[in-house]
C-alpha cells in the first residue's frame, strides 16, 4: 500500500512534532508544508528527511492530489475554518487540540468531514498512554465499584513572556480561553474519557496574576451523570508546575495517577496492583516547560490516523469526542461569568 501524504498547516511550536510522528511512520509521508512566515515552514520542511514542498497559502497546498492527510497545527480559533476547507478539498483532518474554540464552529467542521466523507481526529495524546487505558478499564468494568468522585488538578506554570510570544495567545478569538482551553484540555478530555460525561458545573475562572484577557487560573465543582461528585483545579500562574494529576474513588476502590504514573492502587478484595505500570511520578514536563512535550503521543496518534485511513474506521479520538472537553470548558466559563450553576449538554 502506497504511502498516505501528509500536510502541516502551521509550523511554529507543535508542527515539527508533527513532522517528526509523520516521519516515524511507515504509512506515511509529509508532501508538504504550509505557514504564513515562509521561513518557520521552510526550516519544518528543512528539518525533514525528505522534499516536502513549501506554502504560505494553505488553499493552494490544498489542490495537491498527493495530498491525503492535513494536520491542523495554528492557534485554536483557526481550526474548524481551515478543517472544513481541508475535507471540502477532500483531505482527511488530524487536528491538534482542541479541535476549536466555539461548539458552533465545531458542528460544521464535524458535518463538512462527514458530507466530504473525510476520517477528523484529534490529539489528545494522554489517551495513547497505557495507564489511561488500564485505568479506564477499571473504572468502566465496576471493578472501583460506584463511583463517588474524579478530580483533576492541572497546574501548569506559562510565563509572562511565554504569553508574549504570540499575539493570538490568551485571546478570547484565537486561544479560546487560558489555563482551561489550551494547557487543561488535556486533563479535561482525559478526565471525560475515564470517568465519562458532566450533567453540571458551578465554577470560578479569572486572570488572577498574569496580564492577559482569559484565566490563567479556574475551580470548578462537577456532577456527573453517575452521580459522582468532582473537582477541576486548573492554572497557569503557579510556580513551579506540577504534574497533572487525576484522583479516582469509588466505594470499592481508589486510583491516582500523575502523568502516566501511578500513586496509588487500592481495590478492595485485589491482592496485586498492575506491575506494567510505572510508578514514580515525572519531576519535569509540560506542566513547568511549553518547549518540553514528548514526541510519542503524537507519533501514536499520527500512525492511528493513517490506520484509519486505510482501515476506514473512526481515529483514536474522533471529533464527537474531542468536543465533549471544549463544551465542558465552555460551560466552566458560563458558569462563572454568571455565578450560578449550569447543566449540560450546553443548548445555546
Amino acid at each position: 500500500m502506497a504511502k498516505l501524504g501528509f500536510g502541516i498547516i502551521g509550523c511554529g511550536v507543535i508542527g515539527p512534532l508533527h513532522a517528526k510522528g509523520i516521519a516515524a511512520s511507515q504509512d506515511a509521508d509529509l508532501v508538504a508544508a504550509c505557514d504564513i512566515v515562509e521561513e518557520k515552514a521552510k526550516a519544518l520542511a528543512d528539518g525533514y528527511d525528505g522534499t516536502p514542498d513549501v506554502y504560505t497559502d494553505y488553499q493552494e497546498m490544498l489542490k495537491r492530489d498527493d495530498l491525503d492527510v492535513v494536520c491542523l497545527c495554528t492557534p485554536s480559533g483557526m481550526h474548524a475554518e481551515m478543517g472544513i476547507a481541508c475535507a471540502d478539498a477532500g483531505k482527511h483532518v488530524l487536528s491538534e487540540k482542541p479541535i476549536d474554540v466555539k461548539l458552533d464552529a465545531i458542528d460544521a467542521l464535524i458535518d463538512a468531514c462527514k458530507r466530504g466523507n473525510v476520517k477528523l481526529g484529534c490529539i489528545f495524546q494522554r489517551r495513547t498512554r497505557k495507564v489511561s487505558h488500564v485505568v479506564r478499564e477499571a473504572v468502566q468494568s465496576g471493578r472501583l465499584g460506584q463511583m463517588v468522585v474524579g478530580d483533576a488538578y492541572l497546574k501548569y506554570y506559562r510565563s509572562p513572556e511565554y504569553y508574549q510570544s504570540a499575539d493570538w495567545r490568551a485571546t478570547w478569538k484565537w486561544d479560546g480561553g487560558g489555563a482551561l482551553m489550551n494547557q487543561g484540555v488535556h486533563g479535561i478530555d482525559l478526565l471525560l474519557w475515564l470517568m465519562g460525561p458532566v450533567k453540571t458545573v458551578t465554577a470560578h475562572a479569572a486572570h488572577l496574576v498574569r496580564d492577559i484577557e482569559v484565566e490563567d487560573t479556574a475551580v470548578a465543582i462537577l456532577t456527573y451523570e453517575n452521580g459522582a461528585f468532582g473537582v477541576i483545579e486548573a492554572t497557569t500562574s503557579i510556580h513551579p508546575g506540577l504534574p497533572s494529576r487525576h484522583e479516582l474513588h469509588g466505594d470499592r476502590g481508589t486510583i491516582i495517577i500523575e502523568e502516566s504514573k501511578i500513586l496509588r492502587w487500592a481495590i478492595m478484595d485485589e491482592e496485586h496492583e498492575p506491575p506494567e505500570i510505572e510508578r514514580e511520578a515525572p519531576k519535569t514536563g509540560a506542566f513547568a516547560d511549553p518547549k518540553a512535550i514528548s514526541g510519542l503521543g503524537h507519533k501514536l496518534q499520527i500512525q492511528d490516523m493513517a490506520n484509519a485511513v486505510n482501515e476506514d474506521r473512526d481515529p483514536l479520538v474522533p471529533g464527537e469526542e474531542a468536543r465533549r472537553a471544549v463544551e465542558l470548558i465552555l460551560a466552566i466559563y458560563r458558569s462563572s461569568e454568571a455565578g450560578q450553576t449550569v447543566s449540560l449538554p450546553l443548548t445555546d
